[in-house]
């Protein structure tokens, strides 16, 4: 079985509609909602993972040991860091780090022992890139800098911690994610009004972003393969 994983509830609800259903239909486990169907020859087990890295992890956890998943496909979207692409981009990443697990006054921002690289150089138009992951949503104009000029291309609070749990399980792990908004500079406005922009316009292109997911790139994410590279962590020493 394959499980499709999606964090936010609006990303959820979106799934919901798209194969009518209602709340009411589903399942429920610890961290949220699933629901089950046969789609592209596949037995396939929607479920609804909660948000930021704790819950993500234990939910990712739960549906490896309780519905033996061969495969998880994380659904969603993302926040724009690299300025070469635009709103409602849609990525599979090749690359996940997890940023906010060094002290980074000492440390390197990004440690190799919290990264997860695929074999997978993308294809047929597909974007790809380094998706990076905090606890902490990309919404201060000082953290996008920051992690532009560590070269993140897209980032979000949940899947470098699913590939990170699903390589410990030995399940592939396949993200789609799209481009739901970019960080404003909130020094030209306040930071009040910045995160209620950047926050408007995420809610506005999240069902667009889903459709797009589902439609477009579900199928192939169920008929391909992406496996993981060999990656060895190197040490790390502080920063004198």
């Amino acid at each position: 079985m394959i499980g499709i994983s999606v964090a936010a509830k609006k990303e959820w609800e979106a799934v919901l509609e798209k194969y009518n259903m209602n709340i009411e239909d589903c399942s429920k486990f610890p961290f949220g909602e699933y629901f089950k169907i046969h789609l592209y020859g596949q037995d396939l087990i929607f479920y609804r993972c909660g948000v930021r890295k704790m819950n993500c992890s234990a939910s990712t956890q739960y549906m490896i040991d309780h519905f033996h998943l061969s495969k998880i496909i994380v659904a969603g979207t993302c926040a724009g860091i690299d300025d070469r692409y635009k709103n409602l981009d849609i990525f599979i990443p090749n690359k996940f780090v997890q940023y906010d697990c060094t002290v980074k006054e000492t440390e390197p921002l990004i440690k190799d022992s919290f990264t997860v690289v695929l074999d997978w150089m993308g294809v047929n138009g597909i974007n790809t890139g380094t998706l990076g992951t905090a606890d902490k949503a990309v919404v201060m104009w000082d953290d996008y800098i920051e992690l532009k000029n560590h070269g993140i291309t897209i980032a979000d609070t949940e899947s470098a911690a699913i590939a990170y749990i699903c390589r410990a399980n030995d399940v592939e792990c396949i993200v789609i994610k799209g481009i739901s908004d970019f960080p404003t500079n909130e020094k030209e406005t306040s930071k009040e009004e910045s995160h209620e922009e950047q926050f408007n316009v995420f809610l506005t292109n999240i069902p667009i972003i889903m459709n797009t997911i589902l439609d477009n790139y579900l199928e192939f994410a169920i008929k391909n393969h992406i496996r993981y590279s060999d990656y060895s962590p190197k040490s790390v020493s502080i920063q004198k």
